[in-house]
C-alpha cells in the first residue's frame, strides 16, 4: 500500500535544514543544518532508525522518464 505524506508545514519551517522524523514520517524529531547533528540528536531520544532529508530550499517540482 501506497502512502502519501503532506510535509508542507516541514518545508515552510525548516527550508534548507536537515530534519529526522518519526517512524510515521510525521513528527520532525530534529532539525539542524548540519545532518551528523540531526541524526545523534535523533538517536539519543531513542530512535534507533530515524529517516533523515534534507528540506529543499524552493519548492520546485522534478520528474523523469522510466
Amino acid at each position: 500500500m501506497k502512502m502519501n505524506t503532506d510535509l508542507t508545514n516541514v518545508y515552510k519551517k525548516y527550508k534548507g535544514m536537515w530534519v529526522a522524523l518519526d517512524g510515521t514520517l510525521t513528527k520532525v524529531i530534529s532539525a539542524n543544518k548540519n545532518a551528523k547533528k540531526v541524526y545523534d540528536e535523533a538517536i539519543s531520544k531513542g530512535y534507533k532508525k530515524p529517516t533523515l532529508f534534507k528540506v529543499p530550499q524552493q519548492n520546485i517540482l522534478i520528474f523523469g522518464n522510466i
